[in-house]
């Protein structure tokens, strides 16, 4: 069945007699390997799907195969390679990339596809561009799905199930028209969304300049103007001046009493991902609070990781709910007679990186709580670090409402690439030009008359295997 209503005057067909040559990729042997009938050649790998529109494979790897095994997976210009193995719960398994003379041009040695992926040659008589967009609505629009095996982490595409899928067929002329109006209209969506992509980097950016501005006395100069003070009112202090800086432990995992039914909330590294923090993951119970001599904190709180992987180390989140925490965190309190907590919290916020760089040690470097105390801080009047976090709300609610306009924008746009698709294979891109072009689609020029020509091709190709298999 298909997957689209089409124009009458296309046919469709089983996508496996849509192609001459379908076969399995070939992983072959590392880049050193000695044997003599043994040829390097570059192997594309479903890693390089990811950014095939901006990179097209360049990064495939050096491999040595056989030279029996080169000689049918050798890609040529209008092969597709078919992702049969990898995906996962959020990427399904299924997805497609056409090969042309630019993605051959960029090796120096012949280029296959690794064994998770399958080589699909199109006949001759059909525009390649048109199948392999095709197949890749088919992916886009869950319908793969159907189609899959094996578990969560690696699926497996059931590929004679899928070869099975309808395609649908238009005369050639049609089907070259919908591929270059397709090239270019996509072309346009990813420029569109490569530009909304850069957009919440600028903002990151633009957020980081605030706190800047902020804890400098940039952002209120105007306002200290207004009043009559002074910058040198400003108090160079430290953490440790303006607020107690403590952590907290893990209960040994062999007691149960520490954990079963606990419902203390205890908190880890992970927690400082977020600006504020209402909700813990796991629990410790009264038992481990008191024969631990863990601390509870008290909504407020600044919980600083002090260690953690990738960019955890030097994240800041405010509690907003009574919890403990390891060790790997700095659970820092404001003293708000000296510091309002919000202030305090921004410059923590801004010392991000230097934050980082204090870190000392190995392969994960940690901070401690007397590097975390020593962090320093420029203290204002009151009033003043009023004014600083009212402006600094004020300016991040304005980036949050450019952000959320962004996101909404880049799901309309990821849609967009579906829907033009599904237009496309519905024949509503080249209505008026089958109305313009009725020679083009008749007679010869027909579905049905293409579909007679790439069922001989497939024959005189199939008969020139069996001639190769029987001199073999």
């Amino acid at each position: 069945m298909s997957l689209l209503q089409t124009p009458d005057n296309w046919n469709s067909e089983l996508l496996e007699n849509l192609l001459v040559h379908i076969i399995g990729g070939d992983w072959g042997k590392a880049p050193d390997h000695q044997e003599k009938d043994y040829q390097a050649v570059a192997c594309i790998r479903g890693s390089e799907f990811r950014n095939w529109s901006n990179e097209s494979g360049r990064t495939a790897v050096l491999r040595k195969v056989k030279a029996s095994s080169l000689d049918k997976r050798s890609l040529l210009p209008g092969d597709i390679l078919l992702e049969i193995s990898g995906g996962g719960p959020d990427q399904p398994v299924g997805r497609t990339v056409l090969i042309d003379q630019a993605v051959l041009d960029q090796f120096h040695t012949p280029v296959i596809g690794t064994n998770f992926l399958r080589l699909l040659r199109p006949s001759a008589a059909l525009d390649q561009r048109f199948l392999n967009k095709y197949l890749e609505l088919f992916y886009s629009s869950g319908e793969v799905v159907k189609y899959q095996g094996g578990s969560n982490n690696l699926r497996n595409l059931k590929f004679k199930e899928y070869s099975q899928i309808s395609v649908p067929v238009p005369p050639l002329a049609e089907q070259k028209v919908i591929a270059d109006k397709l090239d270019t209209l996509l072309a346009q969506v990813e420029t569109t969304k490569a530009r909304l992509e850069r957009v919440p980097q600028i903002l990151k950016r633009f957020r980081q300049s605030v706190l800047a501005a902020a804890v400098s006395g940039r952002l209120t100069e105007e306002w200290r103007d207004l009043n009559s003070v002074s910058i040198t009112d400003w108090v160079a202090l430290t953490v440790g001046d303006v607020a107690t800086v403590a952590t907290g432990k893990t209960p040994s995992r062999k007691e149960p009493k520490y954990w079963e039914d606990g419902d203390v909330p205890w908190l880890t590294s992970a927690s400082t991902g977020a600006i504020y923090t209402d909700s813990a993951e796991q629990f410790v119970t009264k038992r481990a609070v008191d024969e631990c001599s863990l601390k509870v904190f008290p909504p407020g709180t600044l919980l600083l990781a002090m260690y953690g992987e990738g960019k955890t180390r030097g994240q800041v989140t405010e509690l907003r709910l009574s919890a403990t925490c390891n060790q790997a965190c700095a659970a820092v309190t404001a003293d708000e007679q000296k510091i309002l907590r919000s202030y305090l919290k921004l410059r923590l916020l801004e010392n991000y990186e230097e934050t980082r760089k204090a870190a000392a040690g190995g392969a994960q470097p940690n901070l401690n709580l007397n590097k975390v105390r020593a962090i320093s801080i420029s203290v204002p009047d009151k009033e003043e670090q009023t004014e600083i976090v009212r402006r600094v709300d004020q300016l991040f609610a304005h980036a949050d409402r450019i952000e959320q306009q962004v996101n909404n924008a880049l799901a309309r746009v990821n849609n967009l690439t579906q829907s033009i698709l599904a237009k496309a294979f519905r024949g509503e891109l080249t209505e008026q030009w089958r109305k313009d072009n009725p020679e083009l689609i008749s007679g010869e020029n027909s579905a049905e008359a293409l579909l007679e020509r790439i069922k001989a091709e497939r024959a005189t190709v199939a008969s020139k295997s069996r001639r190769r298999k029987a001199k073999a």
